[in-house]
């Protein structure tokens, strides 16, 4: 490449879904899917992604605070994000894969906390108005199904895995409500399969969509 020309700026890709749904275990073969085409990937999450927005992170997953609080706290950490990560990644022409992100602020925190959908959209549209995922995978799992997986879980549950089954089944929906309003962005992955069933849903999407 010359030193006139510019890479294409790079793809920003999240994957969203409930605790348990199991989204996580699929980014790495994600990534690797995508380099296998040459391409430079960075895999990142949220809330988290920066030593600030690590700090941010403890304090949300393990610590009471009033409703509106965490979800500044949630969009602070990931202004942070935005500025320190993602942005300088797709200009340089680089994927980002985000484990979690701004559907992820909807789902739990208007969806299951009752955060006004307004005061959401203001944040939204104050911290990131410019930009959105070009593709989102949302791993779609019944609440009851998610919960059995985390109980079987040998580890210390952070507070929203904690929370009861009617709160995960409230975020479940608030995600298919924000799947329905925006169907070219966000592609539902049935989480309920073996995994590679699972990975090949993910690749397929992945090809059709973005590579």
């Amino acid at each position: 490449m010359s030193q006139t020309e510019t890479r294409p700026r790079g793809k920003f890709v999240t994957f969203e879904g409930i605790d348990g749904a199991g989204k996580s275990s699929h980014i790495a073969g994600a990534a690797a899917l995508v380099r296998g085409r040459g391409l430079n990937v960075l895999t990142t999450r949220e809330p988290g992604g920066t030593p600030l927005g690590e700090t941010l992170r403890e304090l949300l997953l393990h610590e009471t605070m009033h409703l509106e609080t965490e979800a500044l706290l949630m969009f602070a950490a990931r202004r942070e994000h935005l500025e320190r990560v993602i942005e300088p990644a797709l200009e340089r022409g680089d994927w980002v894969i985000c484990d979690r992100f701004s559907d992820a602020t909807y789902a739990y925190q208007s969806g299951g906390r009752g955060l006004d959908r307004v005061k959401f959209a203001q944040l939204e549209q104050w911290v990131h108005g410019h930009l959105q995922p070009d593709l989102t995978l949302l791993f779609d799992l019944p609440s009851s199904i998610a919960s059995r997986r985390l109980a079987a879980q040998a580890r210390r549950l952070d507070r929203f895995e904690q929370e009861r089954a009617e709160f995960h089944e409230c975020v479940r929906l608030a995600y298919l409500e924000r799947a329905a309003a925006a169907p070219q962005r966000i592609r539902v992955i049935n989480a309920d399969q073996a995994p590679e069933a699972i990975k090949k849903s993910i690749q397929e999407t992945l090809v059709t969509n973005c590579l």
